[in-house]
């Protein structure tokens, strides 16, 4: 049992003073550290847990046949490689041969290009994400909120060829460091 003992003290001594009674003070404790533990116990229970925010994905239908569900027009692909600190490359449809169609940008312009071809391709506009093994998570994160903030509906996240990765690899060796 928690208690709180003050003793009486601190009389006068002398002629003529009488001595009081001593009194002892004493406070059970013992209902506040029950009232404390109700009280933590009630807003453990009362509060809510944050839920994890997560982004929403637009899944393609189960129903429809799957030998249609991965093909797309050409015209409206837009195929965005990752790369290393902080690269960002990017082709419209398919790759050429000669990889004449393969640029380069950063995470800056390339909202600029994703609006452009977005508004160019209309209803066949889709997106193909292809990191390679030396891009960040930070940038991986970055395109998809892009994705997000472009409301582009339909995008996949693809492996990356090693005809891709290579190009990349090249043209990072060429593109002198920051």
């Amino acid at each position: 049992m928690a208690e709180m003992d003050t003793s009486g003290g601190g009389h006068k001594k002398g002629p003529g003073v009488k001595k009081g009674k001593k009194l002892s003070t004493r406070v059970d404790l013992t209902p506040m550290v029950d009232l404390g533990f109700l009280l933590i116990t009630f807003f453990v229970f009362t509060t809510t847990i944050s839920q994890p925010t997560a982004m929403r994905l637009a899944l393609p239908d189960d129903k429809v046949k799957p030998e249609d569900q991965n093909k797309i027009k050409q015209s409206g692909a837009l195929t965005i490689l990752l790369g290393k600190d902080n690269n960002v490359f990017y082709y419209e449809g398919e790759l050429a041969p000669d990889a004449s169609n393969f640029k380069s940008s950063n995470f800056k312009d390339i909202r600029d290009e994703i609006i452009r071809k977005k508004q160019a391709a209309d209803t066949n506009f889709v997106v193909v994400i292809k990191p390679n093994d030396e891009s960040t998570y930070k940038n991986f994160i970055d395109i998809l909120d892009e994705m997000s903030i472009n409301v582009v509906k339909r995008y996949a996240v693809v492996d990356i060829a090693d005809v891709e990765d290579q190009l990349i690899r090249r043209t990072e060796g060429e593109a002198p460091k920051q």
